[in-house]
């Protein structure tokens, strides 16, 4: 009886407590920031700050900064105005109960010809340097984004002409290329991947193109990203298919806050707020175990899967002109299945369900970077950025014979030989790197020009510690005899090592000239040094804008881009086979018109043509060539709401083709992103300040797959039956097509100084199974569908 008065005394006491943070919640809080000019980076004085819908407003002072107090909580649309620039909207400013909101915001020259009372800018959008294909989310619209969990990869997914590899996987692909072909930059820093549980060496120990499940970033860490989707100008290289630019929020130089977010698959905490006078701090740390979620789903066999995610970054106005970012972060992640995570009476037929394949995976990923921007005059800056980046991984992959029913249950899965060493993947990459960017505004003319510099080192091994047997081949592939249906995977043929350093260079001249009044031209040009490939490229390029009115442009970009032959690759040849770069022209024509300050339709068509393509003549050998080619066309239409006041959405249809050919005799062939139907469209209302419901719902083609003809007993030897899959026509039809219903419901509670907020995010509600790809499984002659049906999660997040 004491022990339950105790614990009923304790529970009223707790209710009581929060009753009272909520019931005595001070009403009001802050607004401060600095306005700078984004070409410039100059602070801009006597702009004017406005908070939609009140009579609450400032001006920017000698320094640019502004302040707004005592404004009732709840969360604002603001306008920033000035003479001679864009009207900026900041679509969702949360002013917390005696917390002081702080932001530094940039704002864009007028454009000639376009009326800046109509145009609300949102960050990179209305810039006549970035013409076409470009799109961007805030902080908030991010979160919002239902079926993505946060998620900065799951939400780009839904843009005009970008797919993810589909289901369980995140990665983008964009236009007809694949997962590896984006130009990354964090805090202008480049990236080698953004993803968690990318499954190098999955494919018979080559690369598996899906790229990872999850973004090696938290919710609420990205402050701002830009994307474009191809056509970017010569500053950015390496790679060709799109950039991808992300902003780590900075930390708040007024108030500290501390949040903390728990939800169905693990943690993370931030905490963001003034060091000192000059400098403010922002980190967080991110815990995720899929085990939870594995057992709610009920899935059998459940794979292992763990990972984190720790970040801080600092930010120093050394004084009027410098301003120095301090970034590090650290990602580890170690997913695995051994044989002790077999369960009997499974059907390793059923999709996702592992087949006989072990693995043990550890992996991670490191940065460490130094940005200084400095104001050199009124009209100019430099930008200088130090860092160091690594990557390791180390894949162990194994797999079990376990003795099977007709059907292909498991009766025993240690029943026959198992191993979790056969084959493995060493992939550790070091960069150590400089970029100094120099830009200078003119009356009519912007220069930017550049210079990067790294060291890049690779330590690479690929093994296989015996003979292999591979039952899945081309009808091309190299075999002793006609009636062999199956390959040797020799390790004389498999294996390499390679532990080298090399230097990468680059420099680069871009220029956006006013020619005439609503006609922008941006030429510019690049040359790179890959020091691993010992080759010198030069890559012009030219973009422009043609206003025709007050609401409406024509848009246009044409170029050459060069990639540079993946590490991996490169690690797997011998000294005289030097592999290209690969080659991309491309060329995008558009029209984009303003309904309203916050509506806008964009209509855009695109080509590109591939040359130099790396092919693999044999999938058991690791020798590479650049014999392979390729096109893409398509066009896409995307019609996007902002997020202003309670309402936000967008609308997408993408027309894609994509084919490559290797020259291997199969002929041309759909590529494995070839999709092309592609549809999207996104919905979220906030009624008030408590509740936000959002909704998507995606369509796409299925991915191509493989038309193979099934040989059984192909050992001969009934006592150790085996099929095989024989491939007569690569990517000859399609998975099932792509349908996602995807909801959101989040409820916001302020607390006395903060917000308690609880959510809920169903991704696919449908529960339809939406396959990413097969994989073959010898043992019963049957495929095992890897994807993912319905994936729910929930959870509560208090900022204090």
């Amino acid at each position: 009886m004491k022990k339950r008065s105790k614990m009923k005394t304790c529970l009223m006491v707790l209710l009581f407590s929060v009753a009272s943070l909520m019931s005595f919640a001070q009403t009001t809080g802050n607004f401060k920031g600095k306005i700078l000019d984004q070409s410039t980076k100059q602070p801009v004085v006597g702009a004017t700050v406005q908070i939609d819908q009140t009579q609450l407003g400032a001006t920017t002072d000698t320094t640019g900064v502004f302040t707004i107090n005592n404004i009732p909580t709840g969360t604002y649309g603001v306008t920033i105005s000035y003479l001679g620039f864009q009207t900026k909207n900041i679509s969702e400013v949360i002013i917390t109960s005696g917390k002081t909101y702080y932001s530094e915001l940039e704002i864009l020259e007028a454009v000639a010809n376009l009326n800046e009372a109509t145009v609300r800018a949102f960050k990179g959008e209305n810039n006549l340097l970035t013409p076409v294909s470009t799109f961007s989310y805030s902080r908030e619209e991010i979160f919002r984004n239902p079926g993505a969990q946060g998620d900065i990869m799951r939400a780009l997914g839904s843009l005009a002409g970008v797919v993810s590899s589909g289901a369980q996987f995140s990665a983008i692909a964009a236009r007809g290329q694949g997962t590896q072909d984006n130009v990354y930059m964090v805090d202008d820093i480049p990236m080698f991947n953004l993803s968690h549980l990318e499954a190098e060496g999955f494919n018979s120990g080559f690369n598996d193109p899906n790229g990872g499940r999850f973004s090696i970033f938290a919710p609420r860490i990205i402050d701002n990203v830009q994307f474009q989707n191809g056509g970017f100008d010569a500053v950015y290289g390496r790679k060709s298919s799109s950039y991808l630019g992300l902003g780590i929020k900075e930390g708040n130089k007024a108030t500290w806050s501390f949040a903390g977010q728990f939800d169905l698959l693990g943690a993370t905490l931030i905490a963001d707020g003034p060091v000192s006078k000059k400098t403010s701090l922002f980190a967080s740390g991110r815990y995720q175990n899929f085990g939870l979620l594995q057992r709610m789903l009920d899935q059998q066999n459940p794979v292992s899967i763990g990972f984190g995610d720790y970040l801080i970054k600092t930010t120093t106005e050394l004084n009027a002109k410098n301003k120095l970012s301090v970034i590090a972060m650290y990602n580890p992640e170690r997913p695995r299945r051994g044989i002790d995570d077999i369960d009997t009476d499974y059907n390793i037929n059923d999709d996702n369900s592992g087949g006989t394949i072990l693995f043990n995976h550890e992996g991670s990923k490191a940065l460490v970077g130094l940005n200084l921007r400095t104001l050199i005059d009124s009209k100019s800056y430099i930008k200088n950025v130090l860092y160091f980046r690594s990557s390791t991984v180390d894949n162990n992959f194994g797999h079990f014979t376990p003795s099977l029913d007709e059907e292909g249950m498991v009766l025993d899965p240690r029943s026959g030989r198992y191993e979790d060493d056969l084959r493995r993947i060493k992939n550790d990459q070091m960069e150590i790197g400089y970029r100094s960017i120099y830009t200078k505004r003119f009356d009519k003319l912007t220069i930017t020009a550049g210079l990067d510099a790294a060291v890049v080192n690779l330590d690479y091994e690929r093994s296989l510690k015996r003979i292999d047997t591979v039952y899945s081949f081309r009808n091309t592939d190299l075999r002793p005899s006609p009636g062999q249906y199956y390959q040797i995977l020799n390790p004389s043929q498999y294996n390499s090592s390679f532990d080298n350093s090399a230097f990468n260079g680059s420099g680069y001249v871009a220029v956006s000239w006013k020619i005439a009044n609503g006609f922008t031209l941006n030429p510019s040009i690049r040359y790179d040094y890959t020091g691993f490939t010992e080759q010198h490229t030069v890559s012009p390029r030219i973009s422009g804008s043609i206003l025709l009115g007050d609401k409406q442009s024509i848009n246009f970009a044409s170029g050459i881009y060069f990639q540079d032959a993946a590490f991996s690759d490169l690690a797997g040849q011998s000294a005289a086979n030097k592999l290209k770069n690969e080659r991309t022209f491309q060329n995008i024509l558009g029209y984009k018109y303003q309904f309203s300050g916050d509506l806008k339709l964009v209509v855009e068509g695109w080509h590109k043509q591939f040359d130099d393509v790396v092919v693999q003549p044999n999938r058991v050998q690791s020798y590479l060539h650049n014999n392979g080619t390729g096109y893409a066309y398509g066009a896409d239409l995307s019609l996007t709401k902002r997020l202003s006041q309670s309402w936000y959405g967008t609308a997408s249809y993408s027309y894609m083709e994509s084919q490559r050919d290797d020259h291997s005799g199969l002929g041309a062939y759909d590529y494995t992103f070839n999709i092309p139907h592609n549809f999207s469209i996104l919905g979220s209302y906030k009624p008030n300040n408590k509740w936000i419901f959002s909704g998507k719902f995606r369509y796409s083609t299925g991915r191509p797959a493989d038309i193979y003809t099934l040989h059984s007993n192909v050992l001969n030897n009934p006592d150790m039956l085996r099929y095989s899959q024989e491939i007569t026509e690569v990517n000859g039809r399609r998975l099932p097509d792509y349908v996602s219903l995807d909801m959101r419901v989040d409820y916001n509670v302020p607390l006395k100084k903060g917000m308690f907020s609880a959510f809920v995010d169903l991704a696919d509600i449908n529960n339809q199974f939406n396959v990413n790809s097969e994989v073959f499984i010898p043992n019963t002659g049957g495929v095992y569908r890897v994807g993912l049906g319905v994936f729910p999660t929930f959870g509560v997040r208090v900022e204090l």
